[in-house]
C-alpha cells in the first residue's frame, strides 16, 4: 500500500525506488536500519495508543489495559 502511495503521489518508478534504497543503505549501514525501523514502529504504536486514549476520553469511557 505504501509503495502504491509513493508511486502515485511522487511519481517514483521501480528504478528510482531502488536507487533511493541503495543510498539509504550506504548512509546508515545494514546494522543501523533495523534499529531505525524498530524505533519508528514504537513511535507509531505510541501514537496509535495515544489517539485511542483521546477517543475514549471524549466518549467518557476509561481505557482498558491489556496485559
Amino acid at each position: 500500500m505504501l509503495n502504491s502511495i509513493l508511486i502515485g503521489f511522487l511519481g517514483l518508478g521501480g528504478s528510482e525506488m531502488i536507487i533511493i534504497l541503495v543510498i539509504v543503505l550506504l548512509l546508515f549501514g545494514g546494522k543501523k536500519i533495523p534499529e531505525l525501523m524498530k524505533g519508528l514502529g514504537k513511535g507509531v504504536k505510541e501514537f496509535k495508543d495515544a489517539s485511542k486514549g483521546e477517543e475514549e476520553k471524549s466518549n467518557g469511557s476509561t481505557p482498558e489495559k491489556k496485559d
